[in-house]
């Protein structure tokens, strides 16, 4: 295969390539590693109450290994300790393994001085006996969640819970009904794993060196992101971490990458699919718009009538390019794409193609669309969908 050149000056698309190469979408796809390998090549899986097709973490492994049974999916991620939940992007899904790169986080959360709840007397200490006399619990069963208000009005054994999360003693171990399942972190995390012995640079060298793995190439902003780190934590670390700078055409900012990304131009099979707005490909709207000329928002929470692509549009992935998008509904076997928007021509085999494979995996027979911005392109798209 060629050589990426040795200049570290990336074209554009090179550069595009290597991201979509990072994040597994170009390429045969690692059916042997599964689920599990696709957590860990991306190193986070952002979790999200959002349900449509499906919730976002399943989304995140079928779109780039097809059709993997949901059951599949939720085994892979919480059975036998493979991973934990914990504050990384946003709400995540970690590799075990990351455990001891987050040390840095606990240890800032066991020092702040300030909560938005306050923490009752002796139910902190409450909620870690419960969890050591009965095993792992909900909320719920610790107590209830709530006192009866607004959902932030969580109850003492809540606040408690949360607070022994953050700290680290304590662990989700999964999610059950979305909710929570709490353990301590002595009994979930392996014992040479347990421990907080990597100092706030160490943790955070390592996290910038995953994140740049994960990504392929991306901006000082980009690679903070993943993790949620700082700028000037990032600034002082980067030169250690293994990256190395490039530079790519168009990006008006310094860039850095996996040098591993660089040894060839990445080539292969180019997936087809809907995209989660959650995914790390396209989590962050500035990187998505420099790398794909695609603007991207989730509009969930717009109001209505200022929706523009709908509650929940997914971006259509196909030939290494952001095609369109789709707001996804289901009513009963039928799969509803409530707005349709397309690129061009070139994009309706793809948009059919993903929604028929898209319904197929969540037990649909049938797509329905609703309404497409271009309409001189419906009456193709219904076709190719039949």
């Amino acid at each position: 295969m060629t050589s990426v050149p040795s200049s570290a000056t990336l074209s554009a698309d090179e550069a595009r390539r290597i991201a979509l190469r990072a994040q597994g979408f170009l390429g045969a796809p690692d059916r042997r590693g599964g689920v599990r390998g696709v957590l860990r090549a991306l190193g986070a899986v952002q979790l999200d109450t959002i349900s449509v097709l499906a919730r976002s973490h399943e989304l995140i492994p079928y779109a780039r290994l097809g059709a993997v049974g949901r059951r599949t999916v939720e085994d892979a991620y919480w059975t036998e300790g493979h991973s934990f939940e914990y504050w990384s992007h946003a709400a995540c899904i970690l590799p075990v393994e990351e455990w001891p790169h987050f040390a840095f986080r606990r240890r800032a959360y066991r020092a702040r001085p300030q909560w938005h709840h306050d923490l009752p007397d002796g139910a902190y200490d409450a909620v870690i006996a419960q969890l050591r006399a009965e095993g792992p619990l909900t909320a719920t069963h610790l107590g209830g969640a709530k006192n009866g208000g607004e959902w932030w009005d969580w109850s003492a054994s809540k606040v408690a819970v949360e607070r022994a999360l953050m700290y680290g003693e304590v662990v989700c171990v999964e999610r059950r009904g979305w909710k929570r399942v709490y353990d301590l972190a002595e009994r979930a995390v392996p014992g040479t794993l347990l421990h907080d012995d990597l100092d706030d640079t160490e943790c955070l060298r390592r996290l910038v060196r995953l994140a740049g793995q994960a990504l392929g190439v991306g901006t000082r902003a980009d690679i903070a992101d993943y993790h949620r780190i700082k700028g000037e934590q990032f600034d002082a670390v980067v030169a250690d971490s293994g990256l190395v700078p490039v530079t790519v055409e168009g990006w008006t900012k310094p860039a850095w990458a996996d040098p591993e990304a660089l040894v060839t131009v990445p080539r292969g099979r180019h997936r087809t699919t809907l995209l989660s707005p959650f995914d790390s490909l396209i989590w962050e709207r500035a990187r998505t718009e420099r790398i794909f000329g695609f603007t991207h928002r989730l509009e969930a929470y717009v109001p209505k009538p200022r929706r523009v692509h709908g509650y929940f549009a997914m971006p259509l992935l196909a030939g290494g390019k952001l095609l369109g998008r789709v707001d996804p509904a289901r009513e009963g076997t039928t799969l509803v794409a409530r707005q349709v928007s397309l690129a061009g021509p070139g994009a309706v085999a793809p948009m059919a193609r993903a929604l028929l494979e898209a319904a197929s995996w969540v037990g649909c027979d049938a797509v329905r669309v609703e309404r497409i911005d271009r309409p001189e392109l419906s009456a193709d798209l219904v076709k190719a969908l039949a």
